[in-house]
């Protein structure tokens, strides 16, 4: 959920708006003259805090009754992996 704010409060308030971002995982939508501008958001995992998880797995849909059937597909679809490492 994003909080709206003015553009004027945004420039008054970035320094504690970019905080809030970076260490509560908060996001701003910035609007100028009733119009939405942008967004401020967190751009590393780092942020998000514990709140912003539960909403995150929250929104996941349930998998369907053939999910386990899908992952063998898939797992027998794919190459041998090549090893990564140096020999």
């Amino acid at each position: 959920m994003s909080t709206k704010v003015s553009a004027t409060e945004a420039a008054r308030k970035l320094s504690d708006l970019l905080s809030r971002v970076r260490y509560r995982g908060e996001t701003f939508t910035i609007v100028r003259a009733g119009e939405e501008v942008c967004q401020m958001v967190p751009t590393t995992p780092r942020g998000m805090t514990l709140r912003g998880l539960r909403e995150t797995l929250a929104s996941i849909p349930e998998p369907d009754d053939e999910f386990p059937d899908d992952l063998v597909r898939i797992r027998s679809e794919q190459p041998p992996a090549e090893p990564s490492w140096p020999s």
